[in-house]
């Protein structure tokens, strides 16, 4: 079906990365991993991945300028965190890291046939002028007003919104982006920003377990697999039943909405 184009998973020991058609020949490419948090994985997305991730397009792309970006969940800086998390081992001389937050915006239409809260969103330029954006994701579940919530590739691009923007009593939270709720805003996301990533990656390693709200802390359940695609809301079903997780409602929703604007054409 449409829904699952080219899904593959591995084991974590054996993943070698191959980038959807879009990477090939890029001259930029974008990479937003769950780097988010101060802490190791699966809080944040593992440097063994996310270095299979870098290699598997530069192979694709010899020559392209990879920028790495992340808007931080926390009070010190992304660079700061980034260091912390041995992002800066990973790269070679055209790879770039980049607080997203620090970039040049622009607004980007929501092309959902029903916007549920935002008719447009602020979040990097970048993500529309790139030739290839990727979205690597850890995999968690938390609870939120006593309902799990999925948190995997598509949920990743929370990060890239501006906090300046979009906080809501913490200044270091993206509050205005639970309301009316996140399922619902991560359809937004999805007609704003996320038809612009061309592939996504989750890193099962493990899963976190969290018992409330909070996607810094939880249990490390072993899983030991990476799921990746060229379609976050299947690869991200994919990682779901691999984690032995129910769909969440939310793929369902913006897959409907998907089917419907792909017949209007």
């Amino acid at each position: 079906s449409k829904s699952l184009r080219a899904i593959n998973n591995a084991k974590i020991e054996s993943f070698v990365y191959m980038p959807p058609p879009a990477a090939f020949g890029a001259t930029r490419i974008l990479v937003k991993p769950n780097l988010g948090y101060p802490n190791p994985p699966p809080v944040t997305v593992s440097m063994p991945v996310l270095g299979a991730v870098l290699r598997g397009l530069r192979r694709a792309s010899p020559m392209a300028r990879i920028v790495i970006i992340e808007g931080v969940a926390d009070s010190q800086s992304a660079e700061r965190i980034f260091k912390q998390l041995g992002v800066m081992d990973l790269l070679d001389d055209n790879m770039r890291v980049a607080d997203a937050e620090s970039l040049l915006m622009r607004d980007y239409d929501n092309k959902s046939p029903a916007p549920i809260r935002f008719k447009t969103m602020t979040a990097p330029a970048y993500i529309g002028e790139y030739d290839c954006c990727i979205s690597v994701g850890t995999f968690k579940r938390t609870l939120l007003k006593d309902q799990p919530l999925i948190s995997a590739s598509l949920k990743n691009l929370y990060g890239v919104f501006p906090r300046e923007k979009y906080h809501g009593r913490s200044p270091n939270l993206r509050g205005q982006l639970h309301r009316p709720s996140v399922p619902e805003v991560l359809q937004d996301i999805y007609f704003s920003i996320g038809t612009y990533f061309h592939g996504a990656v989750v890193d099962l390693t493990h899963k976190l377990v969290s018992p409330d709200e909070k996607s810094d802390s939880g249990e490390a359940i072993p899983i030991g697999q990476v799921v990746w695609g060229d379609d976050v809301l299947a690869v991200d079903e994919v990682a779901c039943r691999l984690a032995n997780e129910p769909i969440p409602d939310y793929i369902h929703a913006i897959r409907a909405l998907r089917d419907q604007l792909e017949d209007a054409r």
